[in-house]
C-alpha cells in the first residue's frame, strides 16, 4: 500500500494533469479526485487522454477527501482557503491556488479580494533553503506558473548582487490553458489563433509572488496571451550592477538541479521542448546595445508551473526522492 492522495478541482487542466502524474506515480495511490459542476462524471469522460483511469469523480467536501495522506488542491484562487480548514491536521495538502503563497496580508487584499487565509511554506525547491522547509512542511504553497518561470530566471542574478533589483522588465507569452477551462469568449479558438493578446498590464497577480520569491523592488511585468495550449516563455531583463557572467551565474545556482537546465551557449530555450516535462530551460546573454542582461526562461505551465511542481513538492513532504514519478525530458514534436 503506497502514500494514499487525493485531487480536489480534478476537473480542470491542472487537475488533469496532477491525475496523469499521479496515475503513473511508483509510491503514491490515487484514491479520490473530486470536481464541483463535473461530479458523477467518469474521469476519462473529462479527460479522454486518461482513458483505462477507473475513477469517478466525486463532490469536493472534507469528507471525500480525508481519507487521504496527501490532498492536492486544483481550485480557483480564493477556494482552497476554507476548504483546507476543514481537513484534518494529519492529512498534508499542497493547494496549486493562490491562497497561501503571499506573506503581505495587504497585497493579497489588493491582487486577489478578500480576507487573506494565511501563508504556507513557499513550493519553490529550487529556491536556497526552500528545498528543506518543505520537506519538513504539512502545508505548502505551490508557485504561480509566471511565478516559477520568472523566478527561476531571475533569484540568482539578484542573490548574486548582478542584478538591479530595483530594475526588471518581463515580457511573457502563455498559452491558454493558463487561463483555466472554463468557457470564456476571448479563449475560443477563432479569438486566440493567429494573435497574440496582451492582458493585465502593470497589474498582474503573480507580480507581488514573485517580488516575494525573487527580492525585486520593482518589476513592470507584460503577460501575452499565445495562441498554444501549454507553455510560458519569458524574457526578463535587468540592469547589471557587476561583470559578473550571468550564464555563469544561472550554471552555478542550478549545477546539482534536475528540473532546470541552462543550455548550452547558443541554444534558446522554446516552449515546445519542456511540454510534458517538470524542467525548465534557461538562455542569458548581454545586450551588445543597452548592456542589459537578458535571461529567457521557458517551462510546461501545467507542469513545472502547477501539476509537475506540486508532485515535485509531495514527493518531499513524502520523504521521496524529488524526481519520482516525473519526466525531465519533454514530449517532441
Amino acid at each position: 500500500m503506497g502514500i494514499r492522495v487525493a485531487v480536489a478541482g480534478a476537473s480542470g487542466y491542472a487537475g488533469g494533469e496532477l491525475l496523469r502524474l499521479l496515475a503513473g506515480h511508483p509510491e503514491f495511490d490515487l484514491v479520490a479526485a473530486t470536481a464541483h459542476s463535473q461530479a458523477g462524471a467518469r474521469v476519462a469522460s473529462v479527460h479522454p487522454q486518461l482513458a483505462g483511469l477507473d475513477l469517478t469523480l466525486g463532490t469536493t467536501d472534507a469528507a471525500t477527501l480525508s481519507d487521504a495522506d496527501l490532498v492536492f488542491l486544483a481550485l480557483p484562487h480564493g477556494q482552497s482557503a476554507a476548504l483546507a480548514a476543514q481537513l484534518p491536521e494529519s492529512v498534508k495538502v499542497v493547494d496549486l491556488g493562490a491562497d497561501f503563497r503571499l506573506r503581505d496580508a495587504e497585497l493579497w487584499e489588493r491582487y486577489y479580494g478578500g480576507p487573506h487565509a494565511g501563508t504556507w511554506t513557499y513550493g519553490l525547491p529550487e529556491l536556497p533553503g526552500q528545498r528543506e522547509l518543505i520537506a519538513a512542511s504539512d502545508r505548502v504553497a505551490n508557485t504561480g506558473c509566471y511565478a516559477a518561470t520568472i523566478t527561476l530566471a531571475l533569484a540568482p542574478l539578484i542573490a548574486a548582487g548582478l542584478a538591479d533589483p530595483a530594475d526588471v522588465v518581463v515580457v511573457a507569452s502563455s498559452g491558454t490553458s493558463g487561463a483555466g477551462r472554463s468557457a470564456k469568449v476571448n479563449l475560443l479558438a477563432s479569438e486566440v489563433m493567429g494573435d497574440l493578446t496582451p492582458y493585465k498590464v502593470g497589474a498582474h497577480q503573480h507580480v507581488p509572488e514573485i517580488k516575494q520569491a525573487t527580492g525585486t523592488t520593482s518589476l513592470s511585468m507584460t503577460p501575452v496571451l499565445a495562441p498554444m495550449p501549454r507553455g510560458i516563455l519569458a524574457t526578463v531583463t535587468v540592469r547589471p550592477l557587476s561583470d559578473q557572467d550571468p550564464r555563469e551565474v544561472l550554471r552555478a545556482a542550478y549545477a546539482d538541479e534536475p528540473f532546470v537546465h541552462v543550455l548550452p551557449e547558443g541554444a534558446w530555450p522554446h516552449t515546445a521542448a519542456t511540454s510534458g516535462s517538470n524542467s525548465c530551460h534557461l538562455q542569458a546573454t548581454v545586450d551588445v546595445d543597452s548592456g542589459r542582461i537578458v535571461v529567457i526562461s521557458a517551462l510546461d505551465n501545467l507542469g513545472k508551473g502547477a501539476a509537475g511542481q506540486a508532485v515535485q513538492c509531495a514527493n518531499l513532504m513524502s520523504g521521496l526522492p524529488e524526481t519520482t514519478g516525473l519526466s525531465v525530458f519533454g514530449v517532441a514534436p
